[in-house]
């Protein structure tokens, strides 16, 4: 992973975890289930961009890169490593 990537997904997955930190905190008070699942939405939509960010950068280091190799194995291996990792998150 990119320093970059590696940066601000560390950034999104602290701030994850304080949600839910705060998930936990709202259940433990006896909150309004409807704003505890506003709150857990909020938290999967993070989750999603996190999912997002990596997969970006998966493309852009290492898909890219198998690519620019020439080698035909390890470009149909990554092509296909994607295709498994998309097929799974539409799950």
């Amino acid at each position: 992973m990119r320093q970059e990537a590696k940066t601000t997904t560390l950034k999104r997955l602290g701030r994850i975890e304080g949600q839910v930190r705060g998930l936990a905190r709202m259940v433990d008070e006896d909150r309004y289930c409807i704003d505890i699942v506003t709150q857990i939405s909020a938290v999967r939509a993070a989750v999603r961009k996190v999912e997002e960010e990596v997969l970006r950068d998966h493309v852009v280091h290492c898909v890219e890169g198998a690519i620019a190799s020439g080698n035909k194995g390890e470009q149909r291996r990554k092509i296909a490593e994607l295709m498994d990792v998309l097929e799974r998150a539409d799950r």
